[in-house]
């Protein structure tokens, strides 16, 4: 039996966590659930972004899977991802970028994960105003914070019989900070002589993703610079809907959709839930579930190819609840004939 914190978040969020819920169930796997909640909803109610029996529930059980909250642009409240990354050096943000067959996208054959720093850079939030006209913002980067991001990427080839690293960067610029942590992937990449590193300028990153992103296999980067090429990435494959994401620490992890709370199309049942129940396939596998998490990766790769169950945003007219029905019986189908 497991103990899972659940947040189901806004927006949408409770609803493509009530899917993902129902898939991770129907693999067999034995759950406790603690469902607690934050956002927005609960300020309005409770005044508190945050109520102290979230943070209580995920100290317990040191693994959460969390649906969108909603992050007012511009005022109010700083983001909620940001918060819990850094209370509980959550340093990795681990993010899996996959094509599924069905998808219309013009790439067939990207297959890559994208390690990002998470804790610091220009998300350390520090900033200052210095007159009605200007304002700045301090980048910090740490040597133990990029030796930590650097080791868990090259730990994960290793593991995974990857080849090659690309590390970017913008240390032709910002010879300091982005140079610090160059240098410090070069460090680590000196323990794996079996992986090939890749040095590639931000910006030309870009371009080469565009163009020819089946190149990649493992990126490593600053958090900025990640949390845009992770957006970049999941339009290669059809958009952030598809792409699942994690925040990992050394004893604790945080697993979640990349994608916002879409208060729009909130309780319409018409929300696609593939990214967060992608997002549990990642937890599963994080937990040593291995075979229950290509379960479900296998049961959603089959519903999206086939194309007759699937939401609005995949080229589909079915419900939240329909598509989620069919993965659990392509799921139970796989099973069955795989006993």
């Amino acid at each position: 039996m497991y103990n899972i914190t659940l947040i189901p978040g806004d927006g949408i969020g409770p609803e493509v966590i009530s899917s993902a819920k129902k898939i991770i169930e129907a693999t067999g796997l034995k759950v406790n659930w603690d469902i607690v909640n934050a956002g927005i909803n609960v300020y309005k109610k409770k005044g508190v972004l945050i109520p102290n029996k979230v943070f209580e529930s995920i100290e317990k059980n040191k693994i959460a899977l969390k649906g969108p909250i909603t992050t007012p642009i511009g005022s109010g409240f700083r983001s909620i991802n940001v918060m819990l990354r850094k209370k509980y050096d959550l340093f990795s943000n681990v993010r899996i970028v996959k094509t599924i067959p069905g998808v219309n996208s013009p790439f067939k054959n990207v297959n890559l994960i994208i390690f990002r720093e998470n804790t610091e850079g220009l998300y350390s939030g520090i900033e200052k105003k210095i007159s009605d006209n200007s304002a700045e913002a301090i980048k910090i980067i740490t040597k133990n914070a990029s030796l930590k991001i650097a080791k868990t990427a090259f730990n994960y080839a290793k593991k995974n019989n990857k080849n090659k690293i690309t590390v970017v960067h913008k240390a032709n610029i910002m010879k300091l900070t982005d140079g610090l942590f160059l240098d410090c992937v070069r460090k680590i990449s000196k323990e794996y002589p079996d992986i090939k590193l890749q040095e590639i300028i931000v910006d030309n990153m870009c371009m080469q993703l565009v163009m020819n992103p089946s190149q990649f296999e493992i990126i490593v980067t600053t958090n900025l610079y990640g949390d845009i090429l992770s957006d970049l990435c999941a339009g290669l494959v059809g958009g952030l809907g598809l792409v699942p994401g994690a925040n990992i620490g050394n004893n604790m992890a945080i697993f979640e959709a990349v994608h916002g709370s879409a208060p729009d199309i909130a309780g319409k049942n018409i929300a696609n839930p593939t990214a967060i129940i992608l997002s549990g396939a990642m937890m599963l596998n994080y937990i040593g579930e291995t075979k229950k998490s290509n379960l479900i990766l296998d049961g959603v790769s089959k519903t999206i190819s086939e194309g007759k169950y699937i939401t609005r945003d995949l080229g589909g007219s079915s419900s939240t609840t329909e598509m989620t029905e069919a993965i659990i019986e392509n799921m139970l189908t796989i099973k069955k004939f795989m006993s």
